[in-house]
């Protein structure tokens, strides 16, 4: 069974506990089995489509026709070939993540990762070589007993069982107990994560070809801090995949 999708008695559970409604808006039906997201947000969702930056994945509105790195990835040191976001983080998607991750929203899981799977599962199926695993960007353990969960682990179960390979949460750790990057410039949110994360011991990657998972990509300075460990490490290649991305 797909874990995006939630069983019958769940369903049933979750709809003793709450109404019927959207818990976006609160103003239109929305059931469990939709994710409590009604249709009217649904269409508020602006999805990332071509032309974008084929490195970060940064969305350009104009008429180019073939593909293009954008001249701020040509300007940094990326660790990741590339990356690709379903949604722009504003609207409906980003308030669910918020809930979801700060208000322990959890019913908000099944649309983040309906939507998730909806877009990086043909992607990621027609690369030309296979994947050994997907790697959450991992929280400091002080941050994750706070939180109680790693919501970019909740978001790539469900992606590792359609793809049919590993979760693998044993390859990288995070050592450092960052401040929230959701305030801070883009130079201070690189600072902020240089040297964050490290290898766990005895970790060899050689050859192997992995994609980083996280809700939200920004700037790309945690995911970028994650896939260097990653080919420090041994890794051929790293992509990353997020469910939302800052424009």
């Amino acid at each position: 069974m797909n874990t995006a999708n939630r069983p019958s008695w769940w369903e049933s559970v979750l709809g003793l506990v709450f109404p019927p409604v959207c818990q976006i808006c609160h103003d239109e039906r929305a059931t469990a089995a939709e994710g409590y997201v009604g249709s009217e947000c649904r269409r508020r969702i602006r999805y990332i489509r071509a032309p974008y930056c084929q490195r970060c994945g940064l969305p350009f509105a104009g008429g180019v026709t073939q593909e293009f790195e954008c001249s701020n990835c040509r300007e940094l040191t990326l660790h990741f070939t590339s990356s690709r976001a379903v949604a722009e983080a504003k609207g409906p998607i980003l308030e669910a993540i918020h809930q979801f991750k700060y208000q322990r929203a959890l019913w908000f899981r099944p649309f983040l990762t309906e939507l998730l799977l909806q877009e990086a599962l043909p992607a990621l199926r027609a690369a030309s070589a296979p994947w050994h695993g997907i790697v959450p960007v991992p929280l400091h353990p002080v941050k994750q007993r706070e939180r109680e969960f790693n919501q970019a682990q909740l978001l790539a179960e469900p992606l590792a069982e359609s793809l049919q390979i590993p979760l693998r949460n044993d390859l990288v750790e995070r050592i450092t107990p960052t401040e929230s990057q959701t305030t801070l410039s883009r130079a201070e949110r690189s600072e902020n994560v240089q040297r964050a994360f490290d290898r766990r011991p005895g970790v060899q990657l050689q050859n192997q070809r992995l994609i980083v998972l996280d809700d939200v990509f920004t700037t790309g300075a945690t995911t970028n801090g994650v896939a260097r460990v990653l080919r420090e490490a041994g890794a051929a290649e790293v992509v990353v995949w997020a469910v939302a991305r800052g424009i």
